[in-house]
């Protein structure tokens, strides 16, 4: 079960990946590979909860403060530099875990990538010029309307969704399911899940959380620095409700639950994609249960061969 197989640990936002990836490194000799498009920003801590520093220095992350919050960054290049970080880890002798929740990352590593079709300029161009006029709220709808296996995420993502789905007659997801392989490793999933209750009460504990860590004067710090509202890293879940309030679109009061609101809605869509979109078995735990007992059930899995379930 240990050979050349790939643990990769994925779920919903605030389901606890980060709380079960440090309990398991106390008892196997593990490094991360982050799979989350939001911690590759830097600067951006509080508003993408990336893993305390305590928690870096206890295990070592990879995938984590990459690029500026002005600079865009694909699955496509994850998928590449991932694959760099497992072969440093097992170089070492140790064991690459895969600990996020964003759907495409995890297919590009775990899947192979696909070959985009020629895509025709000028009308690119034009509904490139369409896209831009889009209120976020409606570029995410029209992604969702164009690819049924779109599951969500900022502008950029949305964006890419359209202009594939329009510009080839074929959705993004179906491109990605005709993905050669080449390249692709030999997923061992392990997804956790939770009653909808439990992870709604941790998403608006973390929501407030945030809040008061001090999101808004993080946002606001990168804001400062010149970079716009629409910015690839200021556009998620979780700081684009702090930049609304930045910009007058809201009060503060309400920034704690807009975050909640809008991180459930993601929440449901990565659990939707998670339950149907990987490709192999997958062993699915209820994370309600404390960190320390999930990470023991899943080392003597990884350990003893345990059969894996598909769910």
């Amino acid at each position: 079960m240990a050979g050349a197989s790939l643990p990769i640990l994925v779920g919903p936002t605030a389901v606890g990946k980060t709380a079960v990836a440090v309990a398991l490194a106390a008892l196997l000799p593990l490094e991360v590979i982050s799979a989350d498009s939001r911690q590759i920003y830097r600067r951006l801590d509080i508003g993408t909860a990336k893993p305390s520093r305590r928690e870096r220095l206890r295990v070592p992350h990879h995938g984590v403060d990459l690029v500026e919050p002005g600079e865009r960054y694909s699955a496509g290049r994850f998928a590449r530099e991932a694959t760099g970080w497992i072969e440093e880890v097992r170089a070492r002798g140790r064991l690459p875990v895969v600990v996020g929740g964003t759907g495409l990352y995890v297919r590009a590593l775990a899947d192979g990538l696909f070959v985009e079709p020629p895509l025709d300029v000028e009308r690119r161009r034009s509904l490139q010029h369409w896209i831009a006029g889009l209120a976020a709220f409606d570029l995410v709808r029209w992604a969702g309307r164009l690819d049924p296996g779109f599951a969500g995420g900022g502008r950029q993502r949305a964006s890419r969704a359209i202009e594939i789905a329009l510009l080839t007659g074929h959705p993004l997801s179906a491109w990605h399911a005709l993905a050669s392989g080449e390249g692709a490793v030999s997923p061992w999933y392990v997804r956790l899940t939770a009653p909808r209750p439990v992870l709604h009460q941790r998403i608006r504990v973390r929501a407030e959380e945030m809040v008061r860590r001090g999101l808004i004067e993080e946002v606001a710090s990168v804001l400062s620095e010149g970079h716009p509202a629409g910015a690839p890293g200021l556009d998620g879940v979780g700081i684009r409700e702090a930049v609304e309030y930045l910009h007058g679109h809201r009060s503060r009061e309400s920034v704690a639950e807009a975050v909640a609101t809008g991180t459930r809605g993601y929440a449901k869509r990565q659990e939707t994609w998670f339950r149907h979109q990987l490709r192999g078995p997958v062993l699915t735990l209820d994370a309600s249960r404390p960190a320390e007992e999930l990470a023991a059930e899943i080392a003597a899995a990884w350990q003893g061969g345990r059969p894996l379930l598909h769910v």
